[in-house]
């Protein structure tokens, strides 16, 4: 098992969620490493003494642990199998953590390049948005062997309060695909709900207040919809990356020749807010879909 006090952990990816989770690995004893695409992202956690790496493969090889949160697959594949990149140059018995939304695929291919190296991968998806990350309550789902779970564990810790391994390599994708279709149809009935209670000339303030606690309760019900009311559009998960994920879960669906229709209108409904604009916007944007 990892000490948390003095550990070296590479952290890649200071977005949204990912300044939070670094300051917390800080907080917790950790020594942080950082590595973004762009420097000036980064420079409010360099101010508090993180250490700033100028190539990801540079910050593997000083660390006994990376974990990463960064946008698209496709840049998670660069970052971990990309020549130079986090399984070229991390260090012997290092652990890698990938805790972006990403293909259980990929995922089972990053585990099987670590394997070979001797180095320990986990696919580790998270959900609770910005929130969460700024609470240390992030719900995280693994995905790799139990032992390197384990180990990692106390860091994980820091990070969020529900922490499960749900299976081998690219379980944790596949359990944080489940979370996303659960959530893609959810946020429709949020959406229209309350653009009935609109229209029906009702306080939308007043109807939250009796639906919230009832059999229509969710996450995205409570911590949501008071932004849209409010009219609070702004990003603790971006529209564009949520679609992403749904393209992801369709993907696999279909790989398992299985329909999500659900899934598929909500994924036409994102493609036409990201298609008016609102790509940067948070999900719960989706409710100008019908303004």
């Amino acid at each position: 098992m990892l000490a948390v006090k003095g550990t070296k952990v590479g952290f890649i990816g200071t977005g949204v969620m990912g300044s939070s989770m670094a300051k917390h690995l800080q907080s917790g004893g950790c020594e942080v490493h950082l590595y973004t695409r762009t420097k000036a992202k980064a420079e409010p956690l360099l101010a508090l003494g993180m250490i700033w790496h100028d190539e990801p493969g540079e910050l593997a090889s000083q660390c006994d642990a990376v974990i990463s949160i960064v946008g698209y697959p496709q840049d998670v594949e660069s970052l971990y199998l990309g020549e130079g990149g986090i399984v070229d140059s991390a260090k012997p018995g290092a652990y890698l953590i990938d805790m972006t939304t990403s293909s259980p695929r990929l995922a089972q291919r990053i585990y099987e390049a670590a394997s070979a190296k001797g180095l320990h991968a986990l696919d580790a998806p998270v959900s609770g948005g910005d929130v969460g990350a700024r609470n240390a309550a992030l719900s995280i789902m693994a995905g790799g062997d139990r032992d390197a779970f384990e180990a990692v564990r106390p860091l994980l810790g820091l990070l969020g309060k529900n922490i499960v391994l749900q299976g081998g390599a690219g379980a944790g994708q596949h359990t944080k695909m489940v979370n996303q279709i659960a959530i893609a149809s959810n946020m429709i009935g949020v959406c229209e709900a309350l653009v009935y209670a609109k229209h029906a000339g009702l306080d939308l303030n007043g109807v939250l207040t009796s639906i919230e606690s009832g059999a229509a309760g969710s996450w995205s019900l409570s911590n949501l919809a008071p932004r849209i009311i409010a009219g609070n559009f702004e990003p603790g998960f971006y529209v564009k990356h949520f679609i992403k994920d749904m393209g992801i879960a369709l993907e696999a669906a279909k790989e398992m020749e299985i329909e999500l229709p659900g899934l598929a209108l909500a994924k036409g409904l994102y493609e036409k807010l990201a298609a008016a604009g609102l790509a940067d916007k948070g999900t719960q944007a989706l409710y100008q879909a019908w303004e």
